[in-house]
């Protein structure tokens, strides 16, 4: 039975990832979540307006539709304990997750960990969607300096550390000084801000990677164009990414850009 349930935030990850699988005769029905803002990107497809802040009702949808396997992708705003639909359901999630004080990708795991008791299946989609992920050396035709890749042996150093905290995803390095650490404010911001910082030397660099025990179906570093265009913007050399965790949405136009502006993308093992 190849029917699966994406559940879709706000972004282009969603429908970049249900395009892949339904090239590979998977059949796909989008959950679009009352926040997510363009709903115009879903006009040729199939799918179906649900509300975060009602798990019944998010239950049901899934039920009535003989939807199994499900798919979390895309931006998706924490809710606070006041805004949900106070159902049954809800209420059990709430004393759960929300009265807790968990990380994102604790909390993640937890919501993954709830539906599954109700007989929901989260389905290995990235098994079948190689061509998503930072599986090259080097993606760009520019390759990392050896400043570049001794701001890298720096960022190794401390990876072993810092990836056992559920924080960010992301640091960035220049000098071999940690300019910054990425926290709740997202890697783009974590650019800008650490832009600030810099000193006369090399560029910079930004390393994205995995946190420790993260979950592989629900919470992938990922990159995409505005990634790029904040690497252009503050002066960066480029971008190393831990080889095959991390997504690169519209991968083909990231690359574009990259050659384009004399910026690397590289992927690399990080253990």
């Amino acid at each position: 039975m190849n029917k699966i349930g994406l559940i879709s935030g706000d972004g282009n990850l969603p429908i970049y990832i249900g395009q892949s699988l339904a090239s590979k005769k998977f059949d796909i029905t989008y959950l679009l979540l009352n926040s997510v803002k363009d709903k115009k990107i879903y006009e040729k497809e199939n799918y179906i307006d649900i509300n975060i802040l009602s798990i019944k009702k998010i239950i049901n949808t899934l039920k009535k539709n003989n939807i199994k396997k499900i798919i979390f992708a895309g931006s998706i705003k924490r809710p606070s304990i006041n805004d949900l639909g106070f159902d049954i359901e809800t209420i059990k999630l709430a004393k759960r997750l929300f009265l807790e004080k968990k990380g994102d990708n604790n909390l993640l795991v937890s919501i993954k960990k709830y539906l599954e008791e109700k007989n929901f299946i989260f389905f290995n989609w990235t098994k079948y969607c190689p061509e998503l992920f930072s599986i090259e050396n080097n993606l760009s035709k520019i390759k990392p300096s050896k400043y570049a890749k001794k701001n890298l042996i720096k960022a190794k150093s401390i990876y072993k550390h810092f990836k056992k905290i559920d924080v960010g995803q992301s640091m960035i390095i220049q000098n071999q000084l940690v300019l910054g650490l990425e926290a709740i404010e997202g890697t783009d911001n974590l650019i800008e801000r650490c832009s600030f910082s810099k000193r006369k030397g090399d560029k910079g660099i930004l390393i994205k990677f995995t946190k420790k025990n993260q979950s592989n179906l629900i919470d992938i570093p990922l990159i995409g164009l505005d990634t790029l265009k904040k690497i252009k913007k503050y002066n960066y050399e480029g971008i190393f990414l831990e080889k095959n965790k991390c997504l690169i949405v519209n991968k083909q136009e990231v690359t574009n850009f990259a050659n384009k502006n004399k910026i690397f993308i590289s992927s690399v093992d990080l253990n």
